[in-house]
């Protein structure tokens, strides 16, 4: 758990810094995430740093039906489960304004650091799927949502990817089921993080050499 939580803030106060230098032309940008704009990328991501307070007030289920790579199933990623998700990043965008983007988001995944810090650690929570799961893997499913879209938001403001080390260390034993990257790929962290979630372009040899190690490619949706 504290590793987890440690990955979780890092990359959160990273994004929160990044959010109070953006003007308000910087969120009408498009992004990879069609038809989110940055506004709308932001808001998504804000609301899922934040999903852990209200889960964490409900009662905890009587024990832990799926990990973090079965939450990143396909069967959860359907058409109208992803229009809703569209739906609602828009409509959270419309809430804040430029000048509050920031201070939002920090309010948001603070508050799930305090109620994750007062929680036990094996505490089981129900997803908006309706899955339960360890409150330590939920928070891995956090990792990803913050580190893989603020992959997105760089691309789209057109910065250098600010991936922090524990966020990037999570989120590839996650990708890789804790297995090494295999040697002959030549991957760093976060090389990996962007080829297995589509971000960059894997090539045939690469797919192939993937495959072979046995990954388990996870449906992120958006």
């Amino acid at each position: 758990m504290e590793s987890v939580l440690a990955a979780f803030s890092a990359e959160c106060a990273q994004l929160t810094g990044i959010l109070a230098e953006l003007v308000d032309s910087d969120l009408d940008r498009p992004t990879d995430c069609p038809p989110w704009t940055v506004r709308d990328l932001v808001a998504h991501v804000r609301t899922g740093a934040g999903r852990l307070t209200d889960m964490l007030a409900e009662p905890a289920p009587p024990r832990a039906e799926v990990d973090a790579a079965g939450y990143f199933g396909a069967a959860k990623f359907t058409t109208q489960v992803d229009a809703d998700r569209i739906a609602g990043g828009q409509r959270d965008a419309l809430r804040v304004d430029r000048p509050a983007q920031a201070t939002e988001f920090d309010r948001a995944w603070r508050a799930t650091d305090t109620a994750v810090r007062a929680a036990p650690p094996d505490r089981v929570v129900r997803t908006r799927h309706g899955d339960a799961m360890r409150l330590t893997e939920f928070l891995r499913t956090r990792v990803v949502e913050v580190g893989v879209h603020g992959l997105d938001l760089a691309a789209a403001l057109g910065r250098p990817p600010w991936l922090t080390p524990p966020a990037a260390v999570v989120i590839a034993d996650l990708l890789t089921g804790g297995r090494p990257t295999p040697a002959g790929l030549g991957w760093d962290r976060l090389t990996l993080i962007r080829k297995t979630t589509g971000r960059a372009a894997l090539t045939a040899p690469e797919r192939a050499t993937i495959d072979a190690a046995g990954f388990r490619w996870l449906t992120f949706g958006r």
